[in-house]
């Protein structure tokens, strides 16, 4: 009856996968965009002969003819509507607030007082670096937003911000299979897999993620992000590119797709299928087992619930959109693919958010730690600070009450 469950929650979580795409996919092909999603788009940019389009066309293409540069009217009202000028810069600050004291308060934990450090401990303090330094990027993103979609910090900073979104995708991604991975390891070879999980080799699995993700962002770092729309007089940062940076632009993410999200993906899923199996075999009377098969479940629901929430959409989306892209026919363009990948790709921020529900679940060390702040923040406030001094003690999991006063502030 688990096994069945766990299955069927897979299988769930697969067929999601699969529909999202396969819904982007024949949508964008076959519906204009501007009938759902009529103020978001992508900017091509062109040239064009005659600037008279037809209805099917306006909005969402131009044509190479002459030496004229257009946008569509309505990529020029996104540029300046309240979608993008404040629902999303909002969107941003909010993430932005809550995750930068969350992810300080994890690294502390992870970096200070567990001891001693697990390799899922070392996975987890790794993820909260790379969510902290996101996190950190938004505000030059939320700035861009109000200012009304104008970037003023530099062809420079525009490409290193647009890197950052994808690098802190893909390397969440990728530390998250290592974690599945690990789990896998630990429970299904808790003995022979020793050697394998020694901090030594988990740091070199961390370094080898991190050079990977940073290796994937090179190529937007490497190329000018900005570019100036006279008619606004504003220079916007990744929304406007001309058709001919579309033709590597498509061939560099259909390849950062398959190589940083579907593998690492796979492996997630076919690691947690293998920890689920082995726990099934053990018997269900035992306290214990009952315990770890609750712990596997959660933990599997949480991975789940960031990969689907944070970033299967935005991939099935920005494959979709790239996969049926004609760059000989410009004109045909699917603008409202990529205007919903931008939204789904300000919704996958959210993983900062989500990740600390994967230190809670994922690390018995980074529980109990918290469990001993809470209860120190407890009895400050009901003890004297004679009868604290008295009650000093620590253990395996770090200090505790009266000896870590300055943890308990961090709880407040």
């Amino acid at each position: 009856m688990f096994y069945s469950d766990l299955f069927n929650i897979f299988s769930i979580f697969v067929l999601c996968i699969l529909g999202v795409f396969s819904i982007a996919l024949s949508f964008f092909s076959l519906i204009p965009p501007s009938v759902f999603l009529p103020s978001c788009f992508f900017l091509l940019l062109g040239t064009q002969k005659n600037k008279t389009k037809t209805p099917t066309e306006a909005g969402f293409a131009v044509l190479p003819s002459s030496k004229e540069r257009v946008t569509s009217e309505e990529a020029l009202e996104f540029l300046t509507g309240p979608v993008s000028t404040i629902l999303l810069p909002c969107f941003y600050t909010l993430i932005c607030f809550i995750s930068v004291p969350i992810n300080i308060f994890a690294i502390m934990v992870f970096n200070c007082w567990i001891r001693p450090k697990t390799p899922a401990a070392i996975y987890m303090l790794n993820l909260a670096l790379a969510d902290l330094l996101f996190a950190l990027m938004l505000p030059f993103k939320i700035s861009y937003h109000f200012e009304g979609n104008n970037w003023k910090f530099g062809s420079t900073m525009c490409s290193v911000v647009t890197a950052a979104f994808y690098w802190n995708m893909y390397c969440s991604v990728l530390l998250i299979a290592c974690i599945s991975v690990d789990r896998l390891l630990a429970v299904v070879y808790p003995i022979d897999s020793l050697a394998w999980r020694s901090s030594r080799t988990t740091v070199i699995a961390c370094i080898t993620m991190w050079l990977l993700s940073f290796a994937g962002s090179v190529p937007l770092v490497s190329s000018d992000q900005t570019f100036n729309l006279t008619k606004l007089n504003i220079t916007t940062c990744h929304d406007v590119h001309s058709t001919n940076k579309i033709i590597w632009l498509k061939t560099y993410f259909v390849t950062l797709c398959c190589f940083l999200f579907l593998i690492p993906l796979l492996i997630t899923l076919v690691s947690y299928t293998g920890v689920i199996c082995s726990l099934s075999r053990l018997q269900y009377d035992v306290p214990e087992t009952s315990h770890r098969k609750r712990r596997a479940v959660v933990m599997t629901l949480t991975v789940l619930l960031i990969f689907l929430l944070c970033f299967v959409p935005t991939n099935c989306l920005l494959l979709a959109h790239y996969l049926q892209l004609n760059t000989e026919k410009s004109q045909e363009a699917p603008d409202g693919s990529y205007a919903l990948y931008l939204v789904f790709l300000c919704l996958g921020s959210l993983n900062c958010l989500l990740d600390p529900l994967l230190y809670y679940f994922g690390s018995s060390q980074f529980r109990k730690q918290l469990s001993n702040m809470l209860k120190c923040n407890n009895d400050n406030s009901t003890h004297s600070p004679q009868t604290e001094k008295s009650r000093i003690k620590t253990s395996r999991w770090g200090p505790t009450c009266a000896s870590c006063p300055s943890l308990a502030k961090l709880t407040l």
